[in-house]
């Protein structure tokens, strides 16, 4: 089969959450590269341009929030044929399960995985009827390699995400509609280098001291670096996409080598 890459999203229409920055920014704009007509959520419209995307303000962790951002596509194109579940973030206090209050767990699981799970069952009755759609999860390397101290509910509420999305795929491959798993580790991003700053500050060390105590919390990055966001990018880009036809409940890892184990 012949595929042109620059054009083999043609006519498709493309969801990203959380695609204003970082890794969902860089998986909008491929989509877009790629043909798609790309509508993107956050909180906010980013302060830059967002030329030739369409953007919708929701707080998809809140149940009317995602049923306004279902009601506004399907109203504005009719259909989704692309659906990316990048959302995610992780706020919880440091100190280990002791500090983590059931807000915590509860706002974090609301973000990371009953967001997806409710664009999911807005969007997937189209999907079926017409008999074709892509759902992506964009999941983490902590669904399997979680880092107590700071990010438990994060990594739970990840596997879960996980879990969820191979049991999905058993449900409704056979109508049609692929869905798969996409775990990165970690990314390089505007809030990674924040967060580098931070520690240095703290810790009255350099960023890249910060940097290589990351590392060596995640036990090394064989790669020697996080993930650019166009590099996650661009396998989200070919597991939308016509090429990867056949391929439907798989969990694909992008972490320069981090987990130690198959």
């Amino acid at each position: 089969m012949d595929f042109n890459f620059e054009n083999e999203l043609a006519g498709k229409i493309a969801l990203v959450t959380g695609g204003t920055k970082g890794a969902g920014k860089a998986i909008a704009d491929r989509l877009l590269k790629a043909g798609a007509t790309v509508i993107i959520t956050a909180r906010n419209k980013p302060e830059e341009q967002i030329d030739r995307r369409h953007f919708i303000a929701a707080d998809l962790s809140k149940p009317e929030g995602t049923q306004q951002v279902v009601d506004q596509l399907l109203h504005q194109f009719g259909h989704l044929d692309i659906l990316i579940n990048n959302m995610g973030s992780s706020e919880t206090p440091g100190g280990g399960f002791a500090v983590l209050s059931d807000n915590d767990w509860e706002s974090t699981i609301q973000t990371n995985l009953l967001a997806a799970v409710r664009l999911d069952r807005g969007f997937l009755p189209s999907m079926v009827q017409r008999g074709a759609g892509v759902i992506i999860h964009i999941a983490s390397i902590q669904g399997r390699h979680p880092l107590y101290d700071a990010t438990l509910p994060y990594a739970a509420a990840k596997a879960g995400l996980i879990n969820y999305s191979k049991g999905l795929s058993k449900e409704v491959t056979a109508k049609g509609v692929r869905v798969l798993t996409v775990s990165p580790g970690w990314i390089n991003t505007e809030n990674t280098i924040k967060f580098l700053e931070r520690i240095a500050q703290s810790s009255n060390s350099s960023v890249e001291q910060a940097r290589q105590s990351v590392m060596d919390a995640l036990g090394g990055i064989p790669a020697g670096r996080p993930a650019e966001p166009e590099e996650v990018a661009e396998l989200v880009g070919f597991l939308a996409s016509p090429r990867a036809n056949y391929l439907s409940g798989s969990e694909f890892v992008i972490d320069g080598g981090t987990i130690p184990t198959i």
